[in-house]
């Protein structure tokens, strides 16, 4: 165990959280629908570490176990206040009933709270979404006026909803596939100027992020967008005191990917392949069935594998692995998504074996225990005084944020110490190493 500092100076949590989320969809309805259900005690936090997760503080001989929620000072789902952004005028009530994901049974319980949530009109440019067509969008034209629109929101939804704080959740759609090339987005100083020019390659979730940093809030890309991950916004976020985080929600497939690989290579077991392929029918997969928004996809789904096994580190193990990704539009299934895995595995002496996974999920109810959990805990880091890229969350993405010369972990394990030890430090407690040499030697 590792003895720390005093304890960070947290400030309380007393007060509204408003939690804006651009795209009001199958994530954000079940989301919000999940909390308001859970709040009014009609269902459980499933899934929800801030909510059902424990901590062990000191040595195991201590037996001090805290439920997260009580240890760390994060606000209270009374508190929460919601809001965001949609190119459907649909509240969330009629939202969450064309998303299909939760029961109309369940929803009917919190319809009066839900119905009152209404979208503000989106930012919306279908060159980067081609598969949407967005008719509840802001007629401003050019990147500053849109960025402008967007904070006029969100300081009125602060004013009329009486919020303390914000965070934002990026919900919205995969984008097409984007790299942050040339010297637009190297520096604050260029992008900006690139922001004045209305450079035609910046998407809608840059101009979102933007305005939130702007503005205070911190915020979370729950898309593999390019959206916070580039050095001009990693820049304005330290800039402004902000903390952000991404990317790409962490659900279903490679959820499965980061339990499976870390095991695979702890006991050394080799891999010549792993074939993945998935069918589902909701607004993702039909914004994913095409080829330029399934690249934005495909690049975070395929960078897991390669950064948990470390080919170059271990090339009789893992170095010719094929690795291949497919997702395919299938719109009987809605937001029942079916990922199946083929991973062909070898053991002692080179001998093949085989292991098949068939994960039928319901991918927002999946998601909607992280958006709950990174709004939770990126306010806390922006009480905690925390700024740009919260690396400690990466727990919660498939293709996680992290400092640019540096290299992301993506073992789920591994993860879950990290954002434990976080909460460990900020709280001034020892964090934990798991060594226990100190159980069997100290009585020597």
């Amino acid at each position: 165990m590792v003895p720390i500092d005093s304890p960070t100076k947290i400030k309380s949590a007393k007060g509204k959280l408003g939690v804006l989320m651009p795209g009001l969809g199958a994530v954000s309805t079940t989301f919000v629908a999940g909390t308001l259900a859970i709040r009014n005690g009609i269902s459980s936090p499933i899934g929800s570490l801030t909510q059902m997760g424990t901590l062990r503080l000191g040595k195991r001989t201590d037996n001090r176990e805290v439920n997260i929620k009580d240890f760390v000072p994060i606000t209270e789902l009374d508190d929460l206040v919601f809001g965001g952004w949609d190119i459907f005028e649909d509240n969330c009530y009629e939202a969450a009933i064309n998303a299909g994901v939760i029961d109309k049974e369940l929803l009917d319980q919190v319809k009066d709270e839900l119905s009152l949530i209404k979208p503000m009109k989106a930012v919306f440019d279908k060159k980067f979404v081609k598969k949407l067509d967005g008719i509840y969008v802001k007629s401003v034209k050019g990147h500053r006026a849109r960025i402008e629109a967007l904070r006029q929101d969100i300081q009125n939804f602060r004013k009329s909803n009486n919020v303390e704080r914000l965070v934002m959740i990026w919900c919205g759609s995969t984008e097409v596939y984007q790299e942050p090339k040339g010297s637009v987005y190297d520096t604050l100083d260029s992008f900006e100027k690139a922001l004045d020019n209305d450079e035609s390659s910046i998407a809608p979730s840059i101009l979102y992020a933007y305005a939130a940093i702007k503005e205070g809030i911190p915020y979370a890309n729950g898309a593999p967008n390019l959206s916070v991950d580039f050095p001009a916004m990693h820049s304005l976020a330290s800039k402004e005191g902000v903390p952000i985080a991404g990317k790409d929600f962490k659900t279903g497939q490679t959820l499965m990917k980061t339990i499976l690989a870390p095991g695979f290579k702890a006991r050394r077991i080799g891999i010549d392949g792993w074939f993945s392929t998935n069918i589902l029918g909701n607004r993702d997969g039909e914004v994913l069935d095409d080829p330029e928004s399934f690249k934005t996809k495909e690049v975070s789904k395929l960078g897991v594998l390669e950064e948990i096994l470390e080919p170059e580190k271990y090339p009789d193990l893992y170095g010719d692995l094929y690795h291949k990704v497919r997702i395919n539009y299938y719109p009987p299934r809605g937001d029942n998504k079916e990922g199946w895995d083929n991973i062909d595995i070898k053991g002692w002496l080179g001998y093949p074996m085989q292991i098949k996974v068939d994960f039928l999920c319901r991918d927002s109810i999946l998601a909607a225990p992280i958006v709950l959990d990174l709004a939770l805990f990126l306010d806390l880091a922006k009480r905690s005084g925390m700024h740009g890229i919260q690396e400690w969350l990466s727990f919660y993405f498939k293709s996680p944020m992290c400092k640019p010369d540096l290299y992301p972990m993506h073992d789920l394990f591994a993860q879950k110490v990290k954002l434990e030890n976080t909460l460990r430090h900020l709280m001034g407690e020892t964090l934990i190493t798991h060594l226990g040499l100190d159980y069997y030697y100290d009585e020597e």
